[in-house]
């Protein structure tokens, strides 16, 4: 019985569960009535709570879960590793466990390297890649790390192995709450008092810092490892990208990566934290790929 009680905040119509899976447990939600499946993978600084918005819109027409990445939100902190590869194989767990077989799966931000991975090394557990506001190692991540150019001190940082987790207990909402939302965030009221509060609950937690340490440094280690399993196993299902503010990135990012059908769209008026900004318009655009996604005749 995976089923428990809302640990921080929740929303009405969803399940909270937390299932031992590839040697750690995993806390997600689901919103289950019909229709495909769609699971959404959160970034930083985030957890399932980013898209509590964008939820029951999907949940309308689709079976939808939101799962807390190893090392963030109530998922387990305590693991040994949190880097990119295991993040992958945890999401191939949980689809195996969910049972609803291949999932539309949707990554923003740093989860695109773990999701990319998964689709890449599981292509038979997922019928569509959708990327918000993302981009991988290798093609133009690193960049973001470049304070000499357009990039932001805090990739570095948060890649520095036991660094965040060493400095930024006892400072989460200055932090979150007072530099990180405030510059990511392009549209007044969108995210609340309400959510920052629940975003530092989170990464208030013992070892809270862990998973965010462990996607970052992936960016730094890769050695060339994404590009390589893009060369070999590039994205065969449709693909969409959807950018906000940094339009054209995530686009030019995946388009590289995608062997099948590509797909692309702009947001305007928005920042970087675009299923937080603009649920409505991020679900007008998903939805209306993964219908159409759902209705190509199945080969085989």
């Amino acid at each position: 019985m995976t089923k428990i009680d809302p640990i921080g905040a929740t929303i009405p119509g969803v399940v909270h569960h937390l299932v031992p899976l590839n040697g750690t447990e995993i806390h997600y939600v689901s919103a289950v009535s019909s229709g495909s499946p769609v699971l959404l993978v959160h970034g930083w600084p985030e957890t399932w709570w980013a898209f509590h918005s964008l939820i029951p819109l999907l949940a309308e027409t689709h079976r939808v879960y939101a799962l807390d990445i190893r090392g963030f939100g109530d998922s387990d902190t305590t693991a040994a590793e949190f880097d990119e590869g295991t993040v992958a194989e945890d999401l191939r767990h949980l689809v195996e466990h969910l049972g609803c077989g291949p999932v539309h799966l949707l990554a923003q931000d740093i989860s695109g390297g773990a999701a990319f991975r998964f689709a890449a090394t599981h292509p038979d557990s997922v019928l569509s890649f959708t990327a918000v506001e993302s981009s991988l190692a290798g093609f133009g991540l690193e960049a973001l790390a470049d304070v000499n150019a357009f990039g932001s001190w805090h990739v570095g940082f948060l890649g520095a192995p036991g660094i965040p987790s060493m400095l930024l207990p006892g400072h989460e909402r200055d932090l979150l709450a007072d530099w990180a939302y405030p510059m990511m965030n392009g549209t007044e009221g969108a995210v609340t008092a309400a959510d920052l509060d629940e975003f530092v609950r989170a990464y208030s937690r013992p070892h809270a810092w862990r998973g965010t340490e462990g996607l970052y440094r992936s960016v730094f280690a890769d050695d060339g490892a994404t590009k390589a399993l893009a060369a070999a196993s590039p994205i065969g299902v449709p693909v969409l990208a959807v950018d906000g503010v940094n339009h054209p990135f995530t686009s030019n990012t995946f388009r590289q990566v995608a062997a099948g059908p590509f797909n692309e769209a702009h947001i305007e008026g928005v920042g970087h934290l675009v299923a937080q900004e603009a649920p409505e318009e991020l679900a007008a655009v998903l939805l209306e790929f993964v219908d159409r996604v759902d209705r190509q005749p199945v080969v085989g």
